[in-house]
């Protein structure tokens, strides 16, 4: 199943996804492919994973301390979860 997520963090875009990369890993996710999606001047972005305990996206913004919370949903509410997060930082 599918894990949606969201992370707050004191740091900009690069080191933000760096964090969360780290994090995933420490809870014992093999990355296979990852993608970030932000926009310049938006104080929070998107990050996609693909591991082999299947796909995370994880929403992340601004915040005063690293934090992330996991939650495991089904193909429909990821799917909808991604879609809302994309069109909202493309600005449709």
């Amino acid at each position: 199943m599918p894990y949606i997520g969201f992370a707050r963090s004191p740091y900009g875009p690069a080191k933000t996804y760096e964090l969360i990369m780290d994090e995933l890993r420490k809870r014992g996710f093999r990355i296979g492919f990852s993608k970030h999606h932000w926009m310049g001047d938006a104080p929070f972005g998107l990050v996609v994973v693909e591991t082999e305990r299947g796909a995370i996206a994880i929403r992340w913004n601004i915040g005063d301390a690293f934090t992330i919370r996991l939650e495991e949903v089904n193909d429909d509410d990821w799917d909808g979860f991604v879609e809302d997060t994309l069109e909202y930082l493309s600005g449709d």
